[in-house]
């Protein structure tokens, strides 16, 4: 199926499994290590990063606007060069909006997920996602990513938007 061509979208809940294509999903599950004499539990190495060229990590913090749904899709991008983890600073569940690559390279249908309340994600390098999208304020995020030389991120801009739903 192509991307072209306006359509709706369902949004899903998203879970292991059918988000495995497309990242990590970033959440204190499975067995913790207790460190600092019991005080704290660690959940250890939650993600995959992945960083090309000479890249490096960096965090940043995002502050982005809540969407509105149904939201129109217009476009996606890609980090050709590395991962990126998005990791909300708040308890509120947000839009992991992705898409498989084609053949040819360009993003195929797109798909939303909603994130749970507490959850973060990983996109893998080079993987079509959609725009940052809280569902309600705030729309803080702290932001690992790529920092370094190289081609930074790639846009897709679809003939026809993409409609998401609830």
């Amino acid at each position: 199926m192509t991307a072209r061509g306006a359509s709706e979208i369902k949004i899903e809940p998203i879970d292991r499994e059918s988000f495995e294509e497309f990242g990590d999903i970033i959440e204190a599950a499975g067995e913790p290590i207790a460190i600092n004499r019991g005080r704290c539990l660690r959940y250890s190495d939650l993600a995959e990063l992945s960083f090309a060229n000479s890249g490096r990590a960096g965090i940043s913090i995002f502050k982005s606007r809540p969407i509105e749904l149904p939201f129109e899709l217009n476009f996606v991008e890609r980090h050709p060069l590395g991962s990126q983890a998005f990791i909300p600073m708040s308890e509120h569940g947000f839009l992991a909006i992705v898409a498989s690559a084609l053949r040819d390279g360009t993003p195929g249908r797109p798909r939303a997920f909603r994130t749970n309340p507490g959850q973060g994600i990983n996109y893998r390098r080079n993987v079509w996602h959609g725009v940052l999208a809280p569902l309600r304020e705030p729309g803080d995020f702290a932001v690992v990513d790529r920092m370094g030389p190289g081609v930074k991120v790639e846009e897709f801009e679809f003939s026809e938007p993409f409609r998401i739903t609830g």
